[in-house]
Formats: C-alpha cells, structure tokens, sequence
C-alpha cells in the first residue's frame, strides 16, 4: 500500500504592522520610548507569524543641538540601532548645505544618505528641467523589501512646497514634480517587479481632530495635500501612506487608503495594520491607530511614564538610550551655557497669530542691526515654547533652531507695502511677525489698504527708504515673501559673522527680565498686524 500524500500546510493569514514616525527633528529624546513600543509590538507579531516595519515621513534631523550638531548623523546613528527599515527625505534635510568645507549645496544631506543602513526615498526629487532623480549616492525613488516573506514596496514623496521653503542656496538645481502621479508611477513599477503590498510615505500630510471613525474628515482642515494626493489615485495603487510636514494628526481612510500622521518632534508614532492572506498575500484588512503619545510629559524633560501596549508593559529601551547618549553629551555644553536674562513665564509658539515670542525675536533682531526701521521674521522659524525661568542657549536654540544669517536690505515704503499685502492676502505660511512699525490693513475701493505707522505713530511715506532687517532665507525667497519685489541679490547685504539666532542671543543679554505681559513686546487691545479680517484678506474691487 503505497503512502498517502503529505497534504501541504497553507500559512494562517498574519499581521504586517507598520509603524511611523514624522517630523522628528532632531528630538533623539524620543528614540528610547518609541523603540520600547516598537519591541513590544514586535514580540506581539513574532509570536503570531506577522512582523513589524518601520517609516519616517521626513524632517528627522532640523530642531535639536544634539543633531544639528553632528548635521543630523546623530539620528541616522539612532536610527542603525531601531531598526529602521526606509525613510523619505523632508524639506529640512535641505537646511545644513554643505558639509564643512564643502562646496556642494546639498552636500550635507548627500552625506547621510550615503551612511544610512536603510534606504532614503523621494519619488518627486528631481534635477531642475528634467524628470530625473539627482545622481545622489544611494537616494532612490523607491524601493523593494521583504517584509515578513512579504515584498513589499516603499515610494517616498516630498512636499510640493518644498522649493518655496527651503533656503534657494542649499536647492539650486532641485525641483519637485506632482505627487500623486510619481506615486502612481512608482506603485506601477514596484507591482511590476513583484510587489504585493505598496506603502506611500510622503513628508506631505493634512490636519484631522478626530480619529474615531477613520471615514469621517468632517474634523479635518479642508486643505489638505496628503487626501488630495489619496484622491488622485486609481483603486488599488497603493494599501497605505504615511504622512508629515503638518505636524498633525492623521488616522483617516481616503479613497479606500489607509492615512496616518503623528505630530510632530516625538510626541507620538502612527501604525497601519495590514492583514494578509498567508498563501496570495492579498490585504485582506487593514487597522488605522490613532497617533499614539509616547508620554505626556516627553518634550517638557519630565519623568516619561509609558503606557501599556500589546498586553505588555512598556519601557524605554536601553540599547537606544546608550546610542544616543554621545551625541546628547556633546550637546550638553551648549545646551546649559546661560544666555543672562530670566523670563518670568512661558512664551508659547505661535504660527498662525502675532504672539509675544513672535514680536519678541523680531524686535531683538530689529535690535542687532544698527539703524534698522523694520524688522519682519517668519512665522515658520518659531519652533518652541521659551519656558520661564533663567534662559539657556539650548532653549534657545529649540526656540529658534535655523543656522539662517541676518539678512538687510534697503527698499521703500511702497515695496514694504506690496511685500507684507502679499503676505496678508495669502495663508500658505505662517503670520509673519513684525518689528519697528503698525500695519493696518483694510479692504478699501481699491482693494486691501495697507497704512504703515512707526512706533511714534508717524506715517510711513510711500517715497522714503526703510533699512529692513530679516533673515536670509527670507530675503532670497523663503515662504515667497519677497517675490512682488523680484529682489535681486545686490539689494541684500548678509551679515557672516554668525547665525541669526546668535544675533539674538547678543540682544537678549542687553534685556535681563523679560515677560510675555509686557504690552511693549504684545498688547492684544493694540495689535502690531491690525488686520480687518484674518488671512487671506481677499477684497472686491
């Protein structure tokens, strides 16, 4: 009798989790918590035949001494020890330029691509002028991995605003293509060589407040890039996108695909899901998580108590904290020296409203350029609270973490007014703040109405000259400020001695108390931006 057959076992269908993080800048605090939730849920797939995968949306480095320090080395180095398995460039892995002595614009960013273990992605990179992807060591559009006997493919995406926000020096040559077709073509290509899953992580996202039922974006901010990108979509081009850039929180399904965002600077990770079939590998499902907090009191430098995950208590691993260590005592110098003033309270950061620490930086970089009228900073430099207490160059530089210069220029006070109507009429970056002058502005018979006053409560004249201090990201087009004017370089003088940020740390040594209450740097009843109606103020005339 001849044996019978030995039936083939099929493999149960498992669990492919994803897990993210965003906008990390740099906070390599974080690191030690995310990993103990990630090894939690990595024991939970080991022990059900799935696996786990990891993503950053972009803007890993920008924002702390610990990485700028080592121009974001630091947090590739962390980053080997995680496990990280791909990552998308953001528009901060532009703000370094070239490495020490270097003459390469990007040659910063190079260099870490070409050291990290994992690949780095952006589909929509490319040389100015052409379709093609920069000749970059290792920088790929995307990439094919096995993920628990999965192959999965992973496309990175950068925000279409990118060339618009990122300082024009360190981008000369770069531009950026339409995201939803790039993801589209990549997905295609990836299917082509055999991927059964396609994951999008894109430093592009949205802004959403609840997360309950992942169908409903009635809590979401109507503009959204990262949905707009989903939407443009055929069915079935990718099973899931991990998103950035806004610093928000995203756990939502749009066009059938499954989108998260988790803050920003460590705050929290985002997870996908996916359950697949154990013979095809079809997704079968898919499970949106909430942002999930590392712990509440992470970024204030509290006692971190992490909460339960997977069944299992969680800790902060100590591999990550011993990897970490050398680059956070390297910063520790810095960190602590004390800049000589004492605020009396917290100044909290403000994007989108004037704020005390808005008029603050402005006026103490008004301060550090002899004879200047006006001073205007950028609503997207401010990075962090100012705590109370004695201030420290750390917090400073958490506060204010860009290496911009001073930039001046000399223009009227015709050209001031287009440069800042510009800005009011328009809401694609944050409220600007302003030193040395009111600005009212009203729609009138001939449109927006601007009327500029000193601090005397003089008329600013169309006719005269005004010395303007601002920084040279915004003076060679950052946030496309400066575009009415077409600005060419001859007209801006770049002060080299040092950073803007050092500029204001010599200011604030001249101002040893400082209070948010003070109505000589924010008096609500008296705004400085008096405006009629809130960004965009657009009038019918």
């Amino acid at each position: 009798m001849e044996p019978l057959p030995t039936a083939t076992v099929a493999r149960a269908p498992f669990v492919l989790s994803f897990m993210g993080l965003n906008d990390l800048h740099g906070r390599l605090r974080a690191l030690p918590a995310f990993a103990g939730y990630v090894n939690n849920v990595r024991r939970a797939r080991t022990e059900d035949g799935g696996a786990v995968a990891l993503v950053d949306a972009g803007d890993m480095f920008q924002g702390t001494l610990e990485s700028n320090l080592t121009e974001g080395a630091s947090v590739i180095a962390a980053y080997r020890v995680l496990g990280m398995t791909v990552a998308t460039l953001g528009n901060h892995e532009f703000d370094f330029g070239p490495v020490a002595g270097g003459d390469d614009p990007q040659g910063a960013i190079r260099a870490r691509i070409s050291e990290a273990p994992f690949p780095i992605l952006s589909a929509n990179l490319v040389v100015r002028g052409s379709d093609a992807t920069p000749a970059w060591d290792k920088l790929r559009r995307s990439v094919l991995l096995k993920v628990g006997g999965v192959r999965v493919g992973f496309v990175g995406l950068l925000t279409h605003e990118t060339p618009s926000i990122v300082l024009n020096a360190w981008f000369t040559g770069l531009d950026v293509v339409p995201l939803a077709p790039r993801l589209a073509e990549e997905a295609r290509n990836l299917r082509k060589q055999g991927a059964e899953i396609v994951i999008g992580v894109a430093h592009a996202g949205a802004d959403c407040k609840e997360f309950s039922h992942p169908a409903d974006l009635s809590s979401c901010k109507p503009e959204a890039e990262i949905f707009d990108v989903a939407r443009g979509l055929p069915p079935g081009t990718v099973d899931a996108i991990f998103a950035g850039h806004t610093h928000a929180g995203v756990a939502q399904l749009v066009n059938g695909i499954p989108i998260v965002e988790a803050y920003a600077r460590g705050r929290a990770f985002s997870r996908i899901d996916l359950r697949v079939d154990g013979v095809t590998h079809r997704v079968l499902g898919s499970e949106i998580f909430p942002p999930h907090e590392l712990c509440p009191r992470l970024t204030e430098g509290g006692p971190c108590t992490l909460t339960e995950y997977e069944g299992r208590a969680t800790t902060e691993d100590l591999e990550i904290a011993q990897a970490i260590e050398p680059a956070l005592a390297g910063a520790e110098r810095f960190r602590e020296a004390p800049i000589g003033c004492t605020v009396s309270e917290s100044m909290a950061c403000e994007h989108g409203i004037e704020s005390a620490l808005g008029n603050l930086f402005a006026d103490l970089l008004r301060e550090s350029v002899t004879g200047a009228d006006v001073a205007i900073l950028n609503g997207g430099s401010l990075r962090a609270d100012l705590p109370a207490g004695q201030l420290s160059y750390g917090q400073l530089f958490e506060a204010m973490p860009f290496d911009n210069l001073v930039a001046k220029i000399r223009l009227t006070g015709a050209e001031l007014k287009s440069v800042l109507a510009t800005h009011l009429q328009h809401d694609a970056h944050g409220l600007i703040s302003l030193s040395g002058m009111r600005v009212n502005a009203r729609c009138g018979k001939a449109g927006l109405e601007l009327k500029l006053t000193r601090e005397n409560g003089r008329v600013v004249s169309d006719r005269e000259t005004l010395l303007l201090a601002t920084s040279d990201y915004l003076a060679t087009g950052g946030d496309g400020l400066f575009d009415p004017l077409s600005l060419s370089p001859q007209r801006i003088e770049l002060d080299t001695n040092g950073t803007f940020r050092d500029a204001l740390a010599r200011s604030l040594k001249r101002h040893p108390r400082l209070s948010p209450r003070d109505p000589a740097i924010f008096d609500p009843a008296h705004p400085r931006l008096d405006l009629g109606s809130p960004r965009p103020m657009i009038c019918a005339h």
